[in-house]
């Protein structure tokens, strides 16, 4: 049986923005996974306003770093939820949350052949422009 959401409400709508950044704080502080990929994605940014990306760039750091933080988020929620339907282990439970990590694996790498397409050109014509500068 589906539950009446009732009348539009702008209180209701702003306690969903509540519930969804709570969600977001419980996975940067809690999950170890997550707290690598944002201090990454630091890095990312530093180096992105150090070389001066431009906006395209941006948008593809922006698109690839959604990915896995998102793709981080599934994985948490389902292996969250894994362990609470059965602490213990269980064969099909275990292969569902490889298959999440495996996920979480294939957004790393593309961000990370993201990254090398943008930064590798930038960093090597930096580093000749220092050699020659010295």
């Amino acid at each position: 049986m589906r539950h009446k959401k009732g009348p539009f409400s702008i209180r209701k709508r702003i306690k969903s923005f509540e519930y969804a950044i709570n969600g977001i704080i419980l996975l940067c502080k809690n999950e170890q996974n997550a707290q690598i990929h944002l201090l990454v994605l630091s890095l990312v940014v530093i180096f992105g306003l150090f070389f001066e990306i431009s906006p395209s760039e941006w948008i593809s750091i922006t698109i690839v770093s959604g990915m896995v933080l998102l793709s981080e988020g599934f994985n948490t929620t389902i292996e969250y939820l894994a362990d609470h339907v059965t602490p213990d282990f269980h064969e099909v439970i275990g292969k569902v949350k490889d298959v999440a990590a495996g996920s979480v694996l294939i957004a790393a790498i593309s961000a990370a052949i993201t990254g090398a397409i943008i930064f590798i050109p930038k960093i090597l014509g930096w580093l000749a422009f220092m050699r020659f500068t010295v």
